[in-house]
């Protein structure tokens, strides 16, 4: 399939390169995301998962403080910034050099992480819907925006989630938000679907199904599927026990276009990566003969 999406983005000054699939670490400094295993609050807790993240491949770390499972509880303002500053302070002295993400809804939050931190990509589950001022902030910051689809907010996105055309809902609510970023002089802007917010088990699954008709928008596309109900509730099993089902999603994801994997598991994500892009290779070679 021929490539269409713009494969680089502008991170501190330099390209990160999407022509082969990047793996996304996931970094939680919170008592309570879904997936107990990605709960890190000591400082030893921390170090050692930056370290993790790193050692095992990944080419962004993204940190977050505010739990967006269903029905989290609100976190203050305050209280995100100071969870995020100690992750931070942590993360910047083990490695300096890392491209980080700050996964936060919150325009001020956004703008302390990058003007004091470096951060170098905004991860908006909200597409701006939740604070105003984001697309504005962002765009005065200069750093490339994931935008996420999601209907509600946390606190009650899975109560009763209903479309009347899940695709056409999604779509028109991308194609308004990239014009809109696009009008303020946003140029590096990533795609995220919302697995999981704001809708059903079988929304997910119609999502995924086609998931390679958003490469229409020629932006890189991220997929977040790690340890997500999507899995386990099909199952019958748990986030603990979701790994195998995320391997299987993260294959179909990539197999469909997906240019960035966010994931708690990031050995797992980049042996994925490694295996579809050697079938692509092998693939191109033998038509080329």
């Amino acid at each position: 399939m021929e490539e269409v999406a713009s494969k680089y983005v502008n991170v501190n000054g330099s390209l990160l390169d999407l022509s082969v699939p990047r793996v996304m670490g996931i970094l939680n400094v919170t008592p309570d995301s879904f997936y107990a295993g990605s709960r890190m609050q000591t400082e030893a807790e921390i170090a050692a998962r930056v370290r993790q993240i790193v050692d095992e491949g990944a080419a962004i770390i993204d940190i977050g403080a505010y739990s967006s499972r269903p029905n989290a509880e609100d976190v203050s303002p305050r209280e995100e910034m100071d969870r995020l500053r100690m992750g931070l302070d942590i993360l910047r002295k083990i490695h300096p050099e890392a491209i980080v993400s700050v996964d936060t809804f919150r325009a001020d939050v956004a703008r302390m992480c990058v003007e004091e931190y470096g951060v170098a990509i905004i991860n908006d589950i909200a597409a701006g819907e939740m604070d105003a001022e984001m697309f504005r902030t962002v765009a005065e910051l200069n750093v490339p925006y994931i935008m996420m689809h999601m209907q509600g907010t946390p606190q009650n996105m899975q109560q009763n989630p209903h479309y009347d055309n899940l695709l056409k809902e999604v779509f028109m609510y991308f194609a308004r938000k990239v014009r809109q970023l696009r009008d303020l002089g946003v140029k590096d802007i990533i795609l995220d679907p919302g697995f999981g917010f704001g809708k059903t088990v079988e929304h997910n699954y119609e999502l995924l199904s086609h998931l390679e008709e958003f490469r229409l928008f020629e932006l890189p596309l991220l997929a977040g599927v790690s340890r997500k109900s999507m899995i386990y509730r099909l199952l019958g099993t748990t986030p603990q026990e979701s790994l195998n089902g995320t391997t299987v999603l993260d294959t179909i994801c990539l197999l469909k276009g997906a240019d960035i994997l966010r994931v708690h598991d990031v050995r797992e994500a980049v042996e994925t990566v490694k295996i579809v892009e050697a079938m692509r290779s092998a693939a191109s070679w033998s038509y080329k003969s």
